[in-house]
């Protein structure tokens, strides 16, 4: 197999996948997103013995621009540009869940401070304000007070970029100090676990401890029917559970399609990237298959 790793920078999730690509004897490309470039007849990278390319750019913009020009080549991307595009953006993302009927957070997005302060005032107090496109729990705010509101709202306002005149504002769901990061591929799970903290973020980026997490049959069906509602995938489907850990009732808050998987490799008995290059394997099949039959 030839894959072909688009990247800007090559972290320990990186390594782990490479490594396992490369003790299977798979040929891998490293691709430098930033040392390349991407016209309308091609691009300056190797591509045309490639089976499949992987996106692992760690920018969202590089991601979304990189997956479209290969798919333009006629080379099979994992993920997709049109998962990409859902899951890079928080408001696609909670139209996406809605729309397939996946529980989600009641959300509201206004596009001025003032219509935004008019949404937070009937969410109540405290609610979540996030922004549309980034990760790690990074420039997201708890809400608790009128005071508040307004101080992180001027603050976004004055930012400069347009993504910050987005106002994506959440209801704060009552969880029990922890949520739930399940790594799936194509809507099978491939091991999950929990995020602990005491503070209102759990991300294991953020300090939040890990766990080993067993899927109920209700997990099952909404980490499935999510990654549809998004066009399937390698995906880092994120839930937490409401009335706490014994309720069996969860909501899904988001989907991740660059999805990290060092600190659940670290804490589970499933080989992950092994899985995953399992899961790589069968999708490169696939893609020759169809090749083939056109």
């Amino acid at each position: 197999m030839n894959i072909g790793i688009l990247y800007s920078r090559i972290r320990k999730d990186e390594k782990l996948l490479l490594g396992e690509l490369r003790d299977r004897d798979h040929t891998v490309e490293k691709i430098d997103v930033r040392k390349h470039q991407f016209g309308l007849e091609g691009t300056t990278a190797t591509i045309d013995e490639l089976d499949l390319v992987v996106d692992r750019c760690l920018s969202t913009s590089r991601s979304l621009y990189a997956t479209r020009f290969f798919d333009h080549y006629g080379v099979a991307v994992i993920n997709s540009p049109e998962t990409a595009d859902i899951c890079a953006d928080k408001a696609k993302n909670s139209l996406a869940l809605d729309a397939a009927g996946v529980p989600t957070p009641e959300t509201t997005v206004a596009f001025t401070t003032d219509t935004a302060m008019d949404a937070i005032e009937e969410f109540g107090y405290p609610c979540v304000l996030k922004p549309v496109v980034g990760s790690w729990g990074r420039l997201m705010a708890k809400i608790d007070s009128e005071s508040a509101a307004e101080a992180i709202l001027e603050h976004k306002k004055v930012l400069g970029h347009y993504e910050h005149k987005v106002f994506y504002i959440q209801e704060f769901v009552e969880k029990p100090g922890r949520d739930i990061r399940v790594l799936a591929a194509d809507g099978e799970p491939i091991a999950a676990m929990t995020r602990t903290s005491e503070h209102w973020l759990t991300n294991a980026a953020k300090g939040g401890d890990t766990e080993a997490f067993e899927l109920d049959e209700t997990a099952l069906e909404l980490v499935e029917t999510a990654s549809d509602a998004v066009g399937g995938g390698l995906l880092g489907v994120d839930l937490m559970e409401v009335g706490g850990e014994e309720s069996g009732e969860y909501t899904v808050h988001e989907i991740n399609h660059n999805v990290e998987f060092k600190a659940l490799n670290g804490c589970v008995e499933t080989d992950v990237p092994a899985a995953v290059v399992d899961w790589l394997e069968s999708k490169a099949t696939e893609s020759a298959e169809e090749v083939t039959t056109a």
